[in-house]
């Protein structure tokens, strides 16, 4: 990744702003509450804290060391039911199933193998009635759509328009 998004978390609080509306409006829409959300790419958690404050647990992943000390630090304020894990996507994998598999313009800052091997590493891990989250570069989503049809199991598409992808598991 050519960015230096440590730097810019090391030194701007709130470095990418609120949750995007789309997410916003899905999970306050959702129905729900107490589900596993594994928030891959999370920063400083714009979007994980955001789902923790409905009730959810939510597991922050990101490269940056200090997006997650700001992710944790906020959420231990706000008694918030958050974990982080400071990793590499290309080389991480889940450990446990969760309810929704939330990619917030994160996987097109991988190389096209890199985010593809992502993608096909976390499918598995979705539970059954779980969802995917896609926000991405609109020339990224065939790709993702071919990764959701060669799965094993079945998905139905949910969202498809401007950059979004929302998947269902059956």
């Amino acid at each position: 990744m050519a960015y230096d998004y440590d730097k810019l978390y090391r030194e701007t609080p709130d470095a990418l702003g609120v949750p995007a509306p789309a997410f916003t409006t899905f999970f306050e829409g959702l129905g729900a509450q107490s589900l596993d959300v594994l928030d891959a790419g999370c920063g400083q958690g714009r979007d994980a804290l955001f789902i923790a404050r409905l009730g959810h647990r939510v597991t922050g992943i990101d490269l940056s060391p200090h997006g997650i000390r700001d992710m944790l630090a906020a959420a231990q304020r706000q008694n918030l039911a958050v974990t982080g894990i400071a990793a590499d996507l290309t080389s991480w994998e889940p450990d446990s199933d969760h309810d929704i598999l939330l990619f917030d313009r994160t996987l097109h800052m991988l190389a096209a193998p890199q985010r593809r091997a992502l993608l096909n590493r976390c499918l598995p891990y979705v539970r059954p009635g779980g969802w995917v989250l896609i926000s991405d570069e609109k020339r990224n989503l065939e790709d993702f759509r071919q990764i959701f049809a060669a799965q094993p199991r079945a998905w139905h598409t949910e969202k498809d328009s401007r950059g979004l992808l929302f998947m269902r598991r059956r």
